[in-house]
């Protein structure tokens, strides 16, 4: 364990595997406290990878201990206010009353144009995506603004957050909410010492990189492929870790200029 974020307390969702545990050891090993939450549960209908699971929680748990770092772990969906609040309250009670670190991590992905676009797919992903990060907000900062130690919220969008993806549009307008989200934030947060950004990563080697419905869109409807470039072929997907250093720095007095800003880590997606 080093010291960058010795003393401080993260909070992270969909912390259960993927992204979101990379982010919570990544994080641990800096020294901060973990509060983790996931829906450890299948979280949408349309969702055609397999979902995370309560084994995948608690063995993000041991890795976070592992790190010689604390840790307090429960279920809660990021579409459920209530069971949020509990979650985080109790974790900010167990470390000491403070909260310096927010990685609004948990999100879905699924496919279908637009107008074939069942009303429960496109709502259950805005619910889960776009409105989980501003009640993920909503919950954590009245806590930050308590400890009145300042902090940082890193909000994980997408490159579908800066271009729009075909046979995404629901996941598009999302991701783009987002950056509209973190940017006003960004604004409301500055005077108590709270920076909020937003990171965009590309492809990243998770079980949703590995959903068969990529390439069953892709073959049905090849025009889209134009879409879905890289500028580092070397680099086909990111790593979780990748994308943890970003986190972070992000999280860290490294980055204490920083605010309100569209970090990519996307191989150069965007430009393409």
């Amino acid at each position: 364990m080093t010291t960058l974020l010795a003393g401080r307390v993260a909070f992270v969702t969909g912390a259960a595997r993927g992204q979101g545990r990379s982010h919570a050891v990544r994080l641990a090993r800096e020294g901060a406290s973990v509060i983790a939450v996931d829906i450890a549960g299948p979280a949408a209908a349309a969702n055609t990878y397999p979902a995370a699971t309560e084994a995948d929680l608690q063995e993000t748990v041991r890795l976070v201990e592992g790190e010689g770092a604390r840790i307090i772990a429960r279920v809660a969906d990021v579409r459920d206010t209530e069971t949020m609040g509990d979650a985080l309250g109790a974790g900010v009670a167990e470390f000491g009353g403070r909260l310096d670190v927010v990685v609004a991590n948990a999100g879905i992905c699924n496919w279908s144009r637009f107008w074939e676009m069942p009303d429960d797919q496109w709502q259950t992903l805005i619910d889960t995506n776009l409105t989980g990060v501003w009640r993920t907000m909503k919950t954590a900062v009245p806590h930050m603004l308590s400890a009145a130690n300042g902090g940082s919220i890193i909000n994980v969008s997408s490159v579908a957050g800066i271009k729009s993806l075909p046979g995404q549009a629901h996941y598009s307008a999302a991701k783009h909410g987002v950056v509209g989200l973190t940017k006003s934030a960004a604004l409301e947060l500055g005077e108590y010492g709270i920076r909020v950004n937003s990171i965009h990563p590309w492809g990243v080697a998770t079980p949703m990189a590995e959903d068969t419905m990529t390439a069953t869109m892709l073959t049905e409807h090849p025009a889209y492929a134009m879409s879905f470039g890289s500028v580092l072929p070397a680099v086909p997907l990111a790593e979780p870790d990748d994308i943890s250093d970003a986190v972070v720095w992000l999280a860290s007095d490294l980055s204490r200029t920083v605010t309100g800003t569209q970090l990519t880590l996307d191989m150069g997606a965007t430009k393409v």
